[in-house]
């Protein structure tokens, strides 16, 4: 297991596992509790996909901990905290692509849905998608028909990937699929996104351009992209 990430104490009831896919290994930390209740999987970002020169990382482990520190602190009896390709774990696929410009690749799409899939079986799904991970969570969504999602939640989401390109005048991600060609499919899932009113990196407007009904939206006063979010840990778990 690969990890350059801050230290979290992992609770007991969680467990560590590698999920073998068609396409990556994945990481994970699972509570399952109750298997025939519903699941709740979170979906990480994008991790440390750059270094500060602007290069491509050799290694996108997340180098923060909040998703996993929400995920760790969730009461429902069935939690999973889902890695992105190549995070935590290296395998014979991870290419500096798949945290790059094919970060949203139909291969890594299919890993994340086929992780998604063998931990929930038939039961009801709640996918929490944080920043790129929101982008993966509602391109399960909408590509396969056989989940039975219940809910989507996303903090600090990308749900547009080529408006938020274009917001920040770089490269487009050539490689990879975007949700916003999904739109009528993802606004008929129930929702509800969790936006950060000091973003910078996913700026409000880039949400609200997307989401069809604007009371699925809540701000967060206080939140950037990655900090000012512990007051609202609660409000996400209960989702």
């Amino acid at each position: 297991m690969l990890c350059g990430c801050r230290t979290l104490t992992v609770p007991p009831e969680f467990e560590y596992k590698e999920i073998q896919t068609s396409t990556f290994k994945l990481a994970s930390w699972q509570k399952i509790t109750q298997p025939k209740l519903p699941y709740k999987i979170y979906i990480e970002g994008d991790g440390a996909a750059f270094r500060a020169d602007g290069s491509v990382s050799y290694n996108p482990t997340p180098r923060g901990i909040m998703l996993r520190e929400i995920a760790f602190g969730d009461m429902h009896p069935n939690v999973i905290y889902l890695a992105r390709p190549c995070q935590y774990v290296k395998d014979g696929m991870c290419k500096s692509e798949y945290w790059s410009t094919a970060r949203f690749s139909a291969e890594v799409t299919q890993a994340e849905y086929e992780a998604v899939k063998s931990l929930s079986g038939a039961q009801p799904i709640t996918l929490v998608g944080f920043s790129g991970g929101a982008q993966i969570a509602g391109l399960i969504a909408v590509k396969y028909n056989n989940l039975k999602i219940q809910k989507l939640v996303t903090v600090a989401g990308n749900l547009d990937v080529k408006s938020w390109t274009d917001y920040h005048q770089i490269i487009p991600l050539s490689l990879s699929d975007d949700l916003a060609k999904y739109r009528i499919e993802y606004a008929k899932f129930n929702q509800i996104h969790y936006v950060g009113e000091k973003d910078t990196n996913i700026v409000p407007s880039i949400t609200e351009n997307f989401v069809a009904d604007k009371n699925n939206i809540k701000y967060i006063k206080k939140a950037s992209h990655n900090s000012g979010w512990e007051a609202s840990y609660d409000l996400i778990r209960g989702e």
